[in-house]
């Protein structure tokens, strides 16, 4: 019994001392403070990537199989409301941020895969 309490003593006093333990890791605030950035700069992007790929005028699911219909149809751009780049792009509305998430997305994914492939 004496020992059980003497040891809890010790703990207790131990959580309670100013010394510092060497052995224990040191945690700079500026390192903290850069994951944070850092975190939600990540998420940002990841949001912004899969907003602008799936809902953006649209997203990119709505106008491939439009564009399909264009390639391997008789169907024109017209017939979706195209009427030109800078004017009125009907159903393409938004396509080229569509598709320059779409390559970021791909670029991002290959990246990983080097990543991982890497440290094996």
């Amino acid at each position: 019994m004496q020992k059980i309490i003497k040891s809890t003593w010790l703990w207790i006093q131990d959580i309670f001392s100013d010394e510092e333990d060497p052995n224990e890791p040191i945690y700079d605030p500026v390192h903290i403070a850069s994951m944070i950035v850092l975190t939600l700069f990540g998420i940002s992007i990841l949001f912004w990537l899969f907003w602008s790929l799936l809902v953006y005028k649209g997203g990119l699911i709505s106008k491939i199989i439009p564009f399909l219909s264009v390639i391997f149809t008789s169907k024109t751009l017209a017939d979706f409301g195209y009427e030109g780049y800078p004017y009125e792009m009907g159903i393409f509305d938004g396509w080229i941020t569509n598709v320059i998430a779409l390559l970021f997305l791909c670029f991002l994914v290959w990246r990983i895969v080097r990543i991982l492939k890497r440290q094996k």
